[in-house]
C-alpha cells in the first residue's frame, strides 16, 4: 500500500512538472515574456560557444581551444553590462589560476598531485574572494585544466590566456550585437503574473468560504499567499534587470524600444496588497489553532466570500491591463467592482454587529484586513 502511495505521488509530480514544462514551452514560441528571453539567451549562449571554438580549435588549432567556446557560455549573460562586468571578471580569475597552476607545475616538475595540493586550496579560497563575484570558483576549474594537462610551458601558458580571452570578446560580443536583452517587459510581466497569482488565490478563497468546510482550507489558502512573495521578489530582479539592461546597450538604439516599465510605485503597493492578503489568510487560519476561539457565523463569511470575490476580479483586470494588448474597456469593469466590493463590505459591517465574544474579534480583524486591501486595490484618480 506504502509503494502504491509513494508511485502515485511520484506520477503526480512529474504530471505537475510536465505541466509547467509545457506551459513554457508554449508561452516561449507564442508570446513575448521571460520564457521566450530564456530561450533566446539560452541559444546565444550555444551560437557563442560554437563560434568561439570555430574561432580557436577549427581555425586557429589552437592546444587549449575548450577554454574558448568554455568562457563565451559564461559571458552570454542576462545583461550586456553584466557580460562585460563577467568577462573582466572571470579573465582576471581564469588568468591567475592559469599562471598559478602552471607556476605550480614548474615548480613540482610536472608532479599533478603536488601541483594540485600547492593549487586548489589557494584557488578556492580565492574563488571567495568578493571581487570576483559568482566567477570566483572558474580559478579552481581552470587549474584543474592546466594541470592535468601536463604542461606548464610559457608558450602553453600564452595560448591559455589567449584562448580564454577570445570566448570572452566572443560571448560579449554575441550577447551585445545579437538580440541584445533590454527587459522591457520583464517589469510588466512579472507584475501581471503577481496580479493574477493574486486573482486566483481571492477567487478561491471566495468560493471556499462559501462551502460549509471551507475555513478548514485556510491553512492552504495561507500557504498559497506565502509564496505570493516569490513572485513579488521576482519583480523586484526585474526591477533590477530593467535598470541595468539599459547600461551599456545598445540594444535600445539597435533593435527595439518598447512601453516603458510601470513606475516603481507599483512595486509598492503590490507589495501591500500582498501583506494583506497573507494577513487575511493568517487570521483565517489561526481560527483552526485554538479550539477556544469561536469562528464567526456562516453568513459572515458568504459576506466576506463577496468582497474578496470583488476584489479577485480586479486583481484579474489589473493583470490585463498590464498585459501588452491591455484593453481600457476593462477599467470600466474593475471600477465597478470596487464600487461593489465597498457595497459589500457595507453590508458586511451589519453582520458583524450581530457577531459576539471571539467570532465578534476574529470578524472585527479580518473586516480591518479586507478593508485595507480594498484601499490598496482602489483605482486611481
Amino acid at each position: 500500500m506504502a509503494r502504491k502511495v509513494g508511485w502515485t505521488t511520484v506520477r503526480q509530480w512529474f504530471g505537475r512538472e510536465w505541466a509547467q514544462v509545457r506551459r513554457a514551452v508554449h508561452n516561449a514560441f507564442e508570446e513575448s515574456g521571460p520564457e521566450r528571453d530564456t530561450l533566446v539567451q539560452s541559444l546565444k549562449a550555444a551560437a557563442a560557444a560554437i563560434a568561439a571554438w570555430a574561432l580557436s580549435g577549427w581555425w586557429l588549432q589552437a592546444p587549449m581551444a575548450l577554454l574558448a567556446p568554455w568562457t563565451a557560455l559564461a559571458m552570454v549573460s542576462g545583461t550586456v553590462y553584466q557580460s562585460v562586468r563577467t568577462g573582466a571578471q572571470q579573465f582576471a580569475v581564469i588568468a591567475l589560476g592559469t599562471v598559478w597552476a602552471s607556476a605550480a607545475m614548474a615548480l613540482t616538475r610536472d608532479q599533478t598531485m603536488a601541483a594540485m595540493l600547492l593549487t586548489l586550496p589557494f584557488m578556492m579560497l580565492l574563488g571567495n574572494y568578493r571581487r570576483f563575484g559568482t566567477q570566483g570558483i572558474y580559478g579552481a576549474t581552470t587549474a584543474l585544466f592546466v594541470i592535468t594537462a601536463g604542461s606548464s610551458s610559457t608558450s602553453t601558458v600564452g595560448h591559455r590566456l589567449l584562448e580564454t580571452l577570445t570566448g570572452a570578446v566572443v560571448g560579449i560580443l554575441v550577447n551585445a550585437l545579437i538580440l541584445p536583452p533590454v527587459h522591457l517587459r520583464s517589469v510588466r510581466d512579472r507584475l501581471g503574473r503577481l496580479a493574477q497569482e493574486t486573482a486566483e488565490l481571492l477567487d478561491e478563497m471566495a468560493c471556499g468560504l462559501r462551502e460549509e468546510d471551507g475555513p478548514e482550507k485556510a491553512e492552504h489558502w495561507h500557504l498559497m499567499a506565502t509564496r505570493l512573495t516569490v513572485s513579488l521578489q521576482n519583480v523586484s530582479d526585474a526591477r533590477r534587470w530593467a535598470l541595468e539592461g539599459a547600461r551599456w546597450n545598445p540594444g535600445g538604439r539597435l533593435r527595439r524600444t518598447g512601453p516603458k516599465p510601470p513606475p516603481f510605485a507599483e512595486d509598492m503597493r503590490w507589495g501591500r496588497v500582498c501583506t494583506r492578503v497573507l494577513a487575511v489568510t493568517r487570521t483565517l487560519s489561526g481560527t483552526g489553532d485554538d479550539p477556544g476561539l469561536a469562528k464567526p457565523s456562516p453568513g459572515f463569511f458568504r459576506g466576506l466570500s463577496d468582497v474578496l470575490e470583488q476584489a479577485a476580479h480586479m486583481c484579474a483586470v489589473e493583470s490585463e491591463l498590464l498585459a501588452p494588448a491591455g484593453a481600457d474597456t476593462s477599467r470600466d469593469g474593475r471600477d465597478a467592482a470596487y464600487r461593489r466590493a465597498w457595497d459589500g463590505l457595507g453590508a458586511l459591517t451589519g453582520t458583524f454587529h450581530q457577531e459576539e465574544g471571539t467570532a465578534a474579534a476574529i470578524a472585527g480583524e479580518l473586516m480591518l484586513e479586507t478593508r485595507q486591501l480594498l484601499t490598496e486595490l482602489a483605482p486611481p484618480e
